[in-house]
């Protein structure tokens, strides 16, 4: 099963991908953690990547596909294999069908801007020892410390509320559209997000028939 997992930054792809990546034995491929891999190894490609990422923009297509052809050759994708974070525009889209990357369904998962606003906002993490809380949905028992380590929490940049808004934008400027383009080739599914996480992984395995 060759998949991808669309959806606003905060709708829960990575969650998701990780449930369907055990439940099919299938893995999960993130331009995020491919490419924060080569950022913290300091790779050429990293170098590169972290200049975009510093500014809040895309990352190029030429070095996104490369990673993730290379990535595809490994044994552990020729069952199939999970998309978390990429294609991020029609050109991307464009880029891995001419690579010949094929997909099985293209799932995309809906939630709406003020829901994502609130989750992603409400995020804070612990730089010491890495642990992550949410101000509502997962509070640390002491407001601003962590559970684990005691050190003080912080909001990351990715999760400031003008830093949402701009990812937000950017992703119904350009990669909702991608939408269209799989809902053409007969591959698009899409899931409404209510619930909990175990419904939504439900809801998800129905459209993909499993």
């Amino acid at each position: 099963m060759k998949l991808i997992l669309l959806g606003a930054p905060g709708a829960g792809k990575g969650t998701q991908a990780e449930i369907i990546s055990k439940k099919l034995n299938i893995p999960t491929i993130s331009t995020g953690n491919i490419l924060r891999a080569a950022v913290k190894n300091g790779t050429p490609v990293g170098l590169k990547a972290k200049e975009y990422m510093d500014a809040g923009k895309l990352v190029p297509d030429e070095v996104i596909i490369g990673v993730i052809q290379e990535r595809l050759q490994e044994q552990d994708c020729a069952a199939g294999y999970i998309l978390d974070g990429v294609p991020r525009t029609i050109a991307q889209a464009e880029a891995l069908e001419a690579a010949g990357v094929s997909f099985d369904a293209v799932v995309s998962i809906e939630v709406s801007d003020a829901e994502i606003e609130q989750r992603m906002t409400g995020r804070r993490t612990c730089l010491a020892c890495g642990a992550t809380y949410h101000v509502v949905a997962n509070p640390p028992k002491v407001e601003g410390v962590c559970d684990l380590c005691g050190e003080k929490l912080t909001q990351r940049k990715d999760d400031k509320p003008e830093t949402v808004k701009a990812r937000l934008a950017t992703y119904h400027e350009t990669t909702e559209p991608l939408k269209d383009f799989y809902a053409q080739r007969g591959l698009l599914k899409v899931v409404d997000v209510k619930g909990s996480i175990e419904e939504i992984n439900a809801a998800i395995m129905k459209v993909l028939g499993k």
